[in-house]
């Protein structure tokens, strides 16, 4: 294990450069528009390697533990014992589906947390080595419409939850409604200083508001 992680941080050294993010490959979207600090996007279908771990966010726990698992996994602990090329960004989310009619909240323990790496676009469930760990699955994520609000800094809880109140509050006042529970992505490797980092929020939402032009809100029905 030990080896695998250092192999990630080899890759993450010479990715994450200076604070820019150098030839890795990210899900493919298209920008619909922005509305304040929201920005709408629409994603391209794209498959994960998810797992899921119990517990609360202390010491990002959970975000750790599935990290190491899915690292493994792509390090060669696969049946094809191949590695496969690290993607952006590193996502981490309730296990749990949100009401349609109300706002969610991360304040709450016990559930379980999905964890995920974006597996690269050459490959499709069948050509992918399929995990030796049976905690990890591999699935399709169809194509989505979400709001996604970006912000640099740490990775504390305290801040995530300021943000995500921030992006909720806004889709609220906007008249959308969130469909999932947010997802926090990372994008850049841990030892990043906190101000060059790339962090999101993103939830799935049922429409894009008013504020978009006519242009936009057409682009958004196709």
């Amino acid at each position: 294990m030990f080896r695998a992680i250092a192999s990630l941080l080899l890759i993450a050294a010479l990715t994450f450069i200076g604070g820019q993010v150098m030839a890795i490959e990210k899900p493919n979207y298209t920008v619909i528009g922005t509305v304040g600090d929201i920005e709408y996007r629409q994603y391209a279908p794209y498959i994960v390697a998810e797992t899921r771990i119990p517990g609360d966010w202390s010491a990002n726990s959970a975000g750790n533990e599935g990290f190491r698992r899915l690292v493994q996994y792509i390090s060669g602990n696969n049946d094809a014992r191949g590695k496969i090329a690290m993607t952006a960004p590193v996502a981490q989310s309730r296990g749990e589906k949100i009401a349609m009619t109300a706002p969610v909240s991360q304040a709450s323990t016990g559930a379980d947390w999905a964890v995920s790496f974006v597996m690269p676009s050459g490959y499709t469930l069948d050509t992918l080595p399929a995990p030796r760990d049976p905690r990890i699955e591999l699935k399709l994520i169809p194509a989505r419409t979400v709001a996604v609000l970006r912000y640099s800094g740490g990775w504390s809880q305290r801040r995530y939850l300021k943000e995500e109140q921030r992006l909720l509050s806004e889709l609220e006042a906007t008249g959308v409604q969130p469909q999932t529970a947010p997802e926090f992505a990372r994008y850049n490797a841990p030892f990043m200083p906190s101000f060059f980092r790339r962090n999101e929020i993103i939830v799935d939402v049922d429409k894009v508001p008013e504020a978009l032009s006519a242009n936009e809100r057409v682009a958004f029905a196709r």
